[in-house]
């Protein structure tokens, strides 16, 4: 085959170029997140030149999708595509840099309505175990977080956090090595407010004309000329600004006033960085000179300043300023002797963010990380820093928490009853800060290892109930270490010791025998009670086993919750029993799975929730589907309400919407028949002691439904001694607080508060008011005679006056501080059942009412 001379050329000179984009490009992470694996990738982005890769690679989860087709042609290919996370609270890329190297990190989301449903999320986005920034896409269709950040580590975690109901969804991901020793800080990272040059009609710069990638947004006001050259700039200093950005400048039309550029910060109390960037490219005479001075707020910043001919000169605030009430004004007036106006080229601001918390020691993480892939384990939740934030820390783990300047380090591993195959992992050993290791109720094999023994710091070691064989080793016979070792038969718990013939069969037989006995009733004491991690459990009573023991079809193995909730997969919620997540059973129905370590407490809610709710059922009662109590484990397996608690739809928050009138009057009424049954239809009858919004859950067509019985108790009469006051702060009757007898009254005076907050949608405690619980308000607005002023605001106005007035009345006397003045249950829901009939009758008294 013959190539012409031409071409040959032609072809040379385009290896050439891609040969040295590719060497300025060294460095860069240029990720097309929700690229599809169909497409190109890499390909190279036609303006800008730079090589974006899809981001399967880097991240374990998500979906993908595209913004819709009417959108695109506004915005650059990599923006066009998006990944979204349908599926857990934290999603995170896990990105390989260079520590201790500074990177300009950008993170851009465009919702473009690609779901059709026209409900932009809102979420947090978080850098490691530190919140960057929050999101909110309901306010522009797309934006960018850009910092300069020095890295503390070999990767990094850039993590998208679901905050409500809508889905986080990212756009393009990109990371740019900076040269060291520019924009340096006391502490702290940048975070980019903004970056402009002076030219009237230029275009938005970005690589390949900034070798960093940085995006400088053209800017001049009207009082100012811009002035331009075609000759080269000097741009011999470690910012390296695009030519264009040298090549012109701006300065004041009137020559004797000063140019002055004014902005706001975010925050009033900011701190931030100014880079101003000079360069004198207009022709002068000889005998001119252009002197000036800098002032931020009337403060002498810096100066006289004349800046170099035709060459950049940079001029840094080097150190963090604050500008008075967050405004800012910056000033370059000429000196006496300037015969020049004062000009600039390029300018950039940038406010100081702050990531306090330090990443889980890295050692640790390696060493959490060889365990994971070790045995095979894949949980969505373990994603991102293993110890923090607090609260959205791996559930496997506990870490210390002593300051946050220090690394965490993992005191706690609990992997029991995970599906853990083969032998003991070495790179436990390397988690040399572990106090207690769970390992029990797996499939694990082999020897107990040595390295246990060895670990100085660990305390509690748990690894009943796997196969492990063969000796203890002598190094884990140490004083203060808790072993668990039952329920691995073929393991020698003993070593074997030789005894003299003669002294064996000089022992007198009574002395056998009472060996014998004690052993025996250490056996039998020890098959009666349960011991884990250090808790010792009282010994189950023949009415407990009972109780278990006549529903084995509502009971789940372990291994059975780990299947219905896919590992543990998607979380619902969370209380104070334990973590919700979402299963399924029988293949499809859904189920809600609340799952908690044993504990002395979780038992006993776990075992009030559990009798009440297998002999008690009513429409109106969250069914139980099930529960387990395997080992150290406790689940309770509920019926699953799609549309979550009435707390959630009463904020609004996360999309949720606010529930109109006629929808709050039935789901009270539906939560007083729920009362009413526990009260007067159950055998023993029953006080629930939680009542409270963030515990009535509501069906696919809002039905009510109470839920959470793990503080119910029973009660004989009109009223009995109570063990211990229990309940929610708000939401407790005083008069059982201060006297500690419960009765069904009790139960009144919490529904009262919620029907309280479903007519007023008002806080129960608000701490910066006066009248700091909602009582207290409602009963000083209620002086005014005015229905509008205590109704909830966001209500629509089509209600009825004369039923809301009654629901009032009836919430007040619920909340009655006495008890004997409150209704019964059952008279509530007559009261309920009349202002249902009155808000759906013909007659609309004041309906559409506003206040004027």
């Amino acid at each position: 085959m013959e190539i012409s001379i031409g071409l040959l050329s032609v072809l040379i000179t385009l290896a050439i170029i891609h040969i040295v984009q590719a060497q300025e490009q060294l460095g860069f992470i240029s990720l097309d997140c929700g690229l599809p694996k169909n497409e190109t990738s890499p390909y190279t982005e036609t303006q800008t030149g730079l090589s974006f890769y899809s981001d399967e690679n880097f991240i374990q989860s998500g979906k993908t999708d595209r913004v819709q087709a009417n959108l695109e042609s506004g915005f650059l290919k990599p923006y066009t595509t998006l990944r979204y996370f349908p599926e857990g609270i934290r999603n995170c890329y896990n990105l390989s840099v260079e520590m201790g190297r500074k990177y300009l990190i950008k993170a851009s989301f465009l919702y473009g309505n690609y779901d059709g449903r026209n409900i932009a999320p809102v979420f947090d986005l978080y850098l490691g175990p530190n919140l960057w920034a929050k999101v909110d896409l309901q306010q522009v269709n797309g934006t960018q977080e850009e910092i300069l950040h020095t890295t503390t580590s070999n990767s990094l975690l850039i993590c998208l956090v679901k905050t409500g109901e809508t889905k986080p969804l990212i756009s393009a991901l990109e990371l740019r090595p900076m040269r060291t020793g520019i924009y340096t800080t006391q502490y702290g990272s940048l975070k980019n407010l903004f970056r402009m040059y002076f030219n009237k009609s230029g275009s938005r710069l970005r690589y390949m004309k900034d070798v960093y990638d940085r995006s400088w947004a053209p800017f001049v006001m009207n009082e100012w000329t811009q002035i331009s050259t075609a000759l080269e700039v000097g741009n011999s200093n470690a910012f390296v600004l695009p030519a264009d950005a040298l090549q012109n400048a701006a300065m004041p039309t009137d020559s004797s006033a000063p140019l002055t550029i004014t902005w706001n910060l975010e925050n009033r109390d900011d701190q931030c960085y100014l880079y101003a960037h000079f360069a004198d490219i207009q022709d002068s005479q000889a005998n001119d000179t252009r002197e000036f001075d800098i002032l931020l707020n009337g403060q002498h910043l810096y100066g006289p300043l004349v800046p170099y001919k035709r060459n950049v000169n940079t001029i840094s605030s080097g150190s963090g300023i604050t500008c008075k009430g967050g405004g800012c004004n910056l000033e370059l007036i000429r000196t006496n002797r300037s015969t020049l106006p004062p000009l600039i080229n390029a300018f950039e601001v940038y406010t100081v963010i702050l990531f306090p918390q330090s990443e889980t020691d890295e050692s640790d993480v390696g060493a959490i990380k060889n365990i994971t892939s070790s045995y095979g384990l894949s949980r969505i939740n373990w994603q991102g820093d293993p110890c923090f934030p607090q609260q959205l820390r791996w559930d496997a783990l506990s870490c210390s928490n002593k300051n946050m300047s220090m690394a965490p380090r993992i005191t706690s591993l609990n992997l029991s009853s995970s599906g853990l195959n083969g032998t003991i992992a070495a790179a436990i050993q390397s988690l040399t800060q572990l106090e207690t290791l769970d390992l029990s109720y797996n499939n694990l094999t082999g020897e107990v290892p040595e390295f246990l023994g060895k670990m100085k710091s660990l305390s509690v070691i748990n690894l009943s109930g796997n196969n492990l064989n063969g000796s203890i080793p002598q190094s884990l016979r140490r004083k203060r270490l808790k072993l668990y070792l039952e329920g691995n038969p073929r393991l020698i718990k003993q070593p074997k010791k030789k005894f003299p013939v003669a002294i064996v069969s000089s022992v007198p037989v009574a002395i056998v025998a009472s060996v014998v006995i004690v052993v025996l009733f250490l056996v039998l004491r020890k098959r009666n009670s349960t011991i884990v991690e250090g808790i010792h459990l009282p010994p189950r009573t023949s009415t407990e086993n009972d109780t278990f023991a006549n529903k084995k079809s509502k009971r789940f193995t372990y291994s059975e919750v780990i299947k219905m909730t896919k590992n543990f997969q998607r979380v619902l919620g969370k209380g104070g029993f334990g973590m919700v997540y979402h299963g399924t059973v029988k293949g499809s129905e859904q189920v809600a799975v609340k799952v908690s370590q044993l504990s002395t407490q979780g038992y006993k809610q776990f075992k009030a929730e559990v009798d009440l709710l297998l002999r008690v059922h009513h429409t109106n009662l969250v069914s139980l589907v099930g529960y387990c109590y395997e080992g150290n484990h406790l689940a309770l397996i509920y019926e699953f309400l799609p549309n979550g608690d009435l707390k959630q739809h009463l904020s609004g928050k996360g999309g949720i919407s606010i529930i109109n009138w006629s929808t709050r009057l039935r789901i009270a009424l539906e939560a007083a028949l729920g009362l009413e049954y526990l009260h007067i239809g159950c055998t023993p009858p029953m006080v629930h002691r939680d009542v409270k919004t963030a515990n009535i859950l509501l069906d696919e067509n809002f039905k009510a439904k109470l839920a959470d019985f793990g503080l119910s108790r029973s009660f004989g009469g009109e009223s009995q001694e109570s063990s211990a006051i229990a309940g929610t702060h708000g939401y407790l009757d005083p008069e059982y607080y201060r006297t500690g007898r419960l009765a069904e009254k009790s139960d009144v005076y919490s529904f009262g508060i919620v029907l309280l907050e479903m007519i007023t949608n008002q806080p129960v405690i608000n701490q910066t008011s006066e009248n700091c619980h909602i009582t207290q308000w409602v009963g000083f607005q209620i002086n005014g005679a005015n229905i509008l002023e205590i109704m909830d605001p966001k209500l629509p106005k089509d209600y009825d006056i004369n039923s809301a007035w009654a629901a009032l009345d009836l919430a007040m006397s619920c909340a009655d501080s006495s008890s004997s003045k409150r209704p019964s249950m059952s008279e509530v829901i007559q009261v309920l059942k009349k202002c249902i009939a009155c808000e759906n009758s013909g007659i609309r008294n004041n309906r559409g009412l506003e206040k004027t």
